[in-house]
């Protein structure tokens, strides 16, 4: 994780997690992160199956020049590369699981920045799905609020355990991901020179901690 908002709402999801595998949505109370509302969303899965915004902060609203309750998630990104944001964000509904994209996000004017999303698993029961996350971008450029953005290309995942020594997690490679369905391939080769790693589902994790 590089970007502040990122660290600091992973560090108040794990304290408040307290061991657990998530929190509950009622434990997360918006004063204690204030500061970070602006860019924090939260999802839930709707009728369809789908994740969609339920809370979406102004600024984040603004850089995509749209109220973004009630949209599709995975709509955000390119056609191509929906699918399997679809498929991360349901790791976090199903299994728990954190994640971390990075992106690149293109305006409706052809101008472009990079932006951090983190997604942290919620207990809202088997029935209720939640993700609470937030969006940073890695620099604020004049036109960001104004000019909407439209389309965006992911550069990189992250599927984080955070049980896993979560100091170094900065650290952690992150995995460049072309635009492919990830079911159908398997994990590239130069994935074993990261060190040791298991296939969950679509996902490829990594086992953090240092060796004894």
């Amino acid at each position: 994780m590089n970007q502040n908002g990122s660290i600091t709402l992973f560090h108040y999801w794990n304290r408040l997690r307290d061991g657990r595998s998530a929190p509950k949505r009622s434990e997360v109370e918006p004063a204690d992160i204030k500061s970070l509302l602006a860019d924090t969303f939260i999802l839930e899965r709707d009728t369809r199956g789908e994740a969609v915004f339920r809370l979406a902060g102004t600024r984040l609203c603004a850089g995509y020049g749209r109220e973004l309750k009630g949209f599709s998630f995975p709509s955000l990104w390119r056609e191509k590369d929906q699918r399997l944001v679809a498929r991360l964000v349901h790791g976090v509904f199903d299994q728990k699981s954190v994640v971390l994209i990075t992106y690149e996000g293109f305006s409706r004017n052809g101008r472009s920045n990079k932006f951090e999303l983190l997604a942290l698993p919620l207990d809202g029961g088997v029935e209720n799905p939640r993700c609470l996350g937030v969006i940073s971008a890695a620099e604020r450029p004049f036109w960001l609020g104004a000019d909407p953005i439209t389309d965006a290309l992911i550069d990189s995942i992250r599927v984080v355990d955070p049980d896993k020594e979560p100091m170094f997690l900065k650290n952690r490679p992150a995995i460049s991901v072309p635009s492919l369905v990830p079911s159908e391939y398997d994990p590239p080769e130069t994935i074993s020179t990261l060190g040791r790693a298991r296939r969950i589902r679509h996902l490829v994790v990594f086992d953090g901690g240092r060796g004894e």
